[in-house]
């Protein structure tokens, strides 16, 4: 498997968890620890595959995926959160928002790999990533 991902997370546990898990999948991993990182981070990386937890510091993730698919070079970008269980809430306004999909905390690492494998997957060589 090949491709890039960005993880937007300020637990550094959580960070190299899934650097870990996914680099050894073959996809290469940048991470930010802030949400107001992420674009900058977007436009350096040019990520396939964005997976953004809610509550960050600086912007929130609410705040993030709205910049994201309020930008028309980005709309298609796509966007895992990754949200605490419990947060029926939260998880209601990012559908609302335009995620793609949902990893709950604490995530099993087959989970992870099969979400980024099938969100990444839609993204065809030379193309803008797909929405799901």
């Amino acid at each position: 498997m090949s491709g890039r991902i960005l993880v937007a997370e300020d637990e550094p546990y959580i960070v190299e968890a899934i650097t870990f898990l996914l680099s050894h999948q073959g996809y290469q991993v940048t991470a930010v620890e802030d949400g107001a990182a992420v674009m900058p981070a977007i436009a350096d990386a040019k990520p396939d595959l964005l997976i953004l937890d809610i509550m960050l510091p600086s912007a929130n993730g609410f705040e993030v995926l709205s910049r994201i698919r309020s930008a028309q070079n980005l709309k298609a970008l796509p966007v895992l959160a990754l949200t605490a269980k419990g947060q029926e809430a939260d998880r209601r306004r990012m559908t609302d928002l335009g995620v793609d999909d949902f990893v709950t905390k604490p995530f099993s690492n087959r989970d992870l790999v099969s979400r980024v494998t099938r969100l990444i997957g839609a993204v065809q060589p030379d193309q803008p990533a797909a929405r799901n």
